[in-house]
């Protein structure tokens, strides 16, 4: 049996209501949500046995968060308690030309305090089969890059199929060192990576590229280059999206195995109604593909890129979309009619 772990940190979101401006809102709305927290989510959902890793504040909030992971039927077995705080985000959702915005409130949160070697990683691992990191957690503080540094040289000791979202955060990335500073040591153990072509070169260190996704043979060299910069590389996924405006997405998806391009067909998001989250929802359909049909790996885009569409109208971090309704997108009924 597959049991993933994900490690990271689970923040309250709140976030302001019928896409009024942060100036406008008189309330938010307070939800739960990160990452790696809402790949957990995803898989857990489509009958995966998946983990999530994290260090909470000894408080009623942290409690919150806590009963919040049990809810969605996550396992939170290893979830330590300590710091001062659980980390925060406020979203402004945006509609047709005006973008969403985030805010950030973390510093300084009980999983950035965290020290070195908070979790017996060897333990945790016992009976898993893959673990799951994000580049959030590489950027939130030194702390907790050393500490999924250790999470990660142990998966791959251990022989787990390591995953990692590159989730570049520009607001994130503030405690003295850059990306390629951290993440080549990283995503060296990596099997799995979903990001752009462009910011994994930023993260390696390598030279600027902006690529053409619709040029297959730029495209296969590009992917190629970080394959070999990546020696346990196997799989490398991008999602493709085509922003019209807040309210219409276009999106696609690339997965690349080493000597084969596959892609998606490009669909239609609209009316969106919440991008945070879409990132996850793809990572946690590869993830789950991956899992269940390693050997369809046109499959495995194909249904990475569904559960994406399928968050974007879904209010939340997370994807509550059921397996059935994704094979319905995948199958190409796009139709949304009344089930019943």
């Amino acid at each position: 049996m597959n049991k993933v772990v994900t490690f990271g940190e689970i923040m309250l979101r709140l976030s302001t209501e019928r896409h009024l401006r942060f100036g406008q809102s008189q309330r938010f709305n307070a939800t739960y949500g990160g990452g790696e927290f809402n790949v957990a989510v995803s898989l857990a959902n489509y009958g995966v046995a998946a983990e999530f890793v994290t260090r909470l504040p000894d408080n009623e909030i942290g409690q919150c968060a806590l009963k919040e992971i049990r809810k969605m039927n996550v396992d939170s077995q290893n979830v330590i308690f300590g710091g001062d705080r659980l980390g925060i985000y406020f979203l402004e959702t945006g509609a047709g030309n005006r973008g969403s915005n985030v805010v950030y409130d973390r510093a300084n949160s009980a999983i950035a305090t965290i020290e070195k070697g908070a979790f017996n990683w060897e333990k945790i691992f016992e009976g898993k089969t893959w673990f799951h990191w994000s580049g959030i957690t590489a950027a939130i503080s030194e702390n907790a890059a050393a500490e999924c540094l250790i999470a990660i040289q142990t998966a791959h000791r251990l022989g787990l199929t390591i995953s990692c979202d590159l989730n570049y955060r520009s607001k994130l990335w503030k405690y003295g060192k850059q990306p390629k500073e951290v993440m080549p040591e990283m995503l060296q153990y990596c099997n799995v990576i979903l990001g752009d072509i462009d910011t994994a070169y930023f993260m390696l260190g390598l030279e600027k590229v902006d690529p053409d996704y619709t040029n297959e043979a730029l495209l296969h060299d590009y992917y190629s280059k970080l394959l070999n910069h990546c020696p346990d590389l196997k799989i490398a996924a991008t999602t493709l999206r085509y922003s019209v405006s807040a309210s219409h997405q276009r999106i696609g998806g690339i997965l690349f195995d080493g000597n084969k391009i596959y892609k998606a067909v490009v669909k239609e998001v609209t009316p969106v109604v919440d991008r945070v989250g879409t990132g996850d929802a793809f990572m946690g359909g590869l993830v789950y593909s991956l899992i269940v049909t390693p050997n369809d790996l046109q499959r495995t885009v194909d249904f990475a890129v569904a559960a994406c569409c399928l968050k974007h109208t879904i209010v939340g971090d997370y994807n509550l979309a059921t397996l059935e309704e994704i094979e319905n997108i995948v199958n190409g009924d796009a139709s949304g009619k009344v089930s019943r």
